[in-house]
């Protein structure tokens, strides 16, 4: 595991930030980072980052689900960051 962070955000909302370095990579993405990054509003995830086996990556911004384009894992929290910033500015 190279990162296993949890951020209070607000009283009723946080983030939990997780990303390992697999020895090879989880099917459907081509580097060798797992990750699993969400935003937690009042019990509801409104915002998730993962690479699950067999789906790759890919981001869920409500009840949307997109394609990622992962570079590195800089990037990866940059870009979650940068959602999060978004979502609570609704």
């Amino acid at each position: 595991m190279l990162l296993h962070e949890r951020h209070q955000i607000s009283q009723d909302s946080f983030a939990e930030l997780r990303v390992w370095r697999v020895p090879s990579p989880v099917r459907g993405s081509a580097h060798v980072y797992k990750y699993s990054l969400a935003y937690v509003v009042a019990g509801q995830c409104v915002l998730r980052y993962d690479n699950e086996a067999g789906k790759g990556d890919h981001r869920h911004l409500g009840p949307n689900e997109v394609a990622y384009s992962f570079r590195d894992p800089a990037q990866l929290l940059n870009d979650f960051w940068s959602d999060v910033d978004r979502w609570r500015a609704r």
